[in-house]
């Protein structure tokens, strides 16, 4: 059950990211709240995760697949640039997950 509540905090916090960039420094009230209500999910799904799930593991699952993900909805979504130098550092992060979790077995 704890890698579903990571799963359920990771896709709560890219989508409260999406609103943070739609709510323009607050500028737009909707995304802004819901930003907010977002966030709140992700951190109480991870708080769950955490009672079965290393606290080393989750994080680093956490925070490099909403990375991943925010990069791609980055770059289809906000038009940000796709670069060499950019997508490198996407596989080193993910290199260093996988070796992480490889690490806690």
């Amino acid at each position: 059950m704890g890698w579903i509540y990571l799963v359920l905090a990771i896709l709560f916090e890219v989508f409260g990211t999406s609103m943070m960039k739609m709510s323009n420094g607050f500028a737009n009230l909707i995304p802004s709240i819901v930003m907010f209500a977002a966030y709140a999910g992700s951190f109480t799904f991870l708080t769950f995760a955490l009672k079965t799930i290393d606290v080393s593991v989750a994080y680093a699952i956490w925070g490099a697949i909403g990375m991943v993900l925010i990069t791609i909805i980055g770059i289809y979504c906000f038009g940000e640039a796709c670069t060499v130098p950019k997508i490198l550092s996407v596989i080193i992060i993910i290199t260093g997950v996988i070796s992480l979790k490889l690490c806690t077995n």
